[in-house]
């Protein structure tokens, strides 16, 4: 029987920490090992950063990072909840964030078993990531 956790958080880049702290614990409880602890934290804080960050000039209001975890598997979504991305950015090479390209969707695809970029119904970015044993 899966466990799904869902948090929601603003799109501020100084939640990150929690995420990282929080997502680590899950993946600890659910079995995983260091290094695929490490994995699962690294590309959840880029999944989170290009959901809030790319492609904009603001931070999103809002992000959901949902984990469904089952025997040997997690699977994490970064859904942008917002209605706008109007949290002002303040340092400069986050400003530059969209003319890095995709760099960080390749280190996602590099460290989970699976990545899925979607499109959501209200014209938002998804990216869902599964990650096994």
């Amino acid at each position: 029987m899966a466990d799904t956790l869902k948090f929601v958080i603003p799109g501020k880049p100084e939640y990150m920490t929690m995420i990282r702290l929080s997502i680590g614990s899950i993946a600890d409880t659910a079995g995983f090992n260091i290094e695929q602890i490490e994995d699962i934290k690294t590309a959840v804080a880029e999944a989170c950063k290009n959901i809030s960050c790319h492609g904009s000039d603001a931070f999103a209001d809002a992000c959901q990072i949902e984990c469904i975890v089952e025997e040997g598997r997690m699977e994490i979504t970064v859904d942008d909840l917002s209605s706008d991305h109007t949290i002002e950015k303040t340092k400069k090479p986050c400003l530059d964030c969209p003319n890095e390209g995709n760099l960080g969707f390749f280190v996602i695809q590099s460290l989970m078993t699976k990545v899925e970029l979607i499109d959501n119904p209200r014209g938002k970015k998804s990216i869902r990531m599964i990650k096994e044993k």
